[in-house]
């Protein structure tokens, strides 16, 4: 895969899915912009980044996705005057059952993983079409399955889904992919930031999805970037409206 010259932009891009997206990209010669709400972590990714290839242009955007769209676009049009691919993956996990939770929290967890995807999607798509570029969404396994105890999150992944879908549609007569990556269980820290989990009740859920996962493990964050570089490059040029398990079998599995 070959990305050199190009431009990608990456959400959430501090930690996790998204550093590993942001490495990944460099890796293959994209010039990056990397958004994210903590300065330090940010830029560990772009030191990271640059090691990985001395060669790329990497620009922090320290940013709130659910308010900050315009900013974000404007700096990295600024900057490098193109964009050609966007991946939208900032998102939070919350828990709890409907008589748990309050319309504060699913407010949160729309406004980030559904309400800032539209607003940045719709900024950029003057860009992309300019550069025949591709947006890829980072959703959930929870978005094509259903799972007790995280309804919120759960409903702002499907709906990220059916966004996907819609706008391929869209997008596809312009000749723009939007495809979705929609990982299972992958060591980062979300469970625990936004979860509230202990290192304890960390690793035991971690032993648990040996279990829910049809390979017996969980995935790695390069497993699931590796996927969005291989769905934003030409090797997927016949690919959009995609909804792709990175999951390790968990999205097959039924309980008997």
């Amino acid at each position: 895969m070959e990305f050199a010259g190009k431009v990608a932009l990456i959400t959430g891009a501090s930690s996790g899915i998204g550093a590993a997206t942001a490495e990944t990209f460099a890796k293959y010669g994209a010039n990056v912009v990397i958004v994210g709400r903590n300065v330090e972590k940010l830029k560990e990714t772009e030191k990271k980044c640059k090691e990985i290839n001395s060669n790329i242009k990497c620009l922090t955007v320290l940013a709130d996705v659910t308010t900050d769209s315009e900013k974000i676009l404007n700096a990295c049009i600024g900057k490098f005057q193109r964009l050609d691919v966007l991946v939208n993956n900032a998102g939070i996990l919350a828990l709890g059952s409907l008589m748990d939770i309050d319309l504060e929290q699913f407010d949160n967890v729309l406004n980030t993983n559904l309400r800032a995807v539209f607003s940045l999607s719709k900024l950029s798509i003057p860009y992309l079409i300019n550069t025949q570029g591709s947006i890829v969404n980072v959703s959930s396994v929870a978005g094509l399955r259903s799972f007790s105890g995280a309804l919120s999150y759960g409903v702002s992944k499907a709906a990220l889904d059916q966004f996907t879908k819609c706008l391929s549609l869209e997008l596809a007569p312009k000749n723009i992919r939007v495809n979705s990556v929609n990982p299972g269980v992958v060591i980062t820290d979300i469970h625990k930031r936004g979860g509230g989990m202990s290192e304890k009740q960390y690793a035991e859920y971690l032993e648990r999805c040996k279990d829910t996962h049809a390979m017996g493990r969980v995935g790695d964050v390069f497993e699931v970037a590796e996927t969005i570089a291989f769905l934003a490059s030409s090797r997927a040029s016949f690919i959009t409206g995609a909804l792709l398990p990175v999951d390790g079998g968990k999205h097959a599995m039924c309980p008997r």
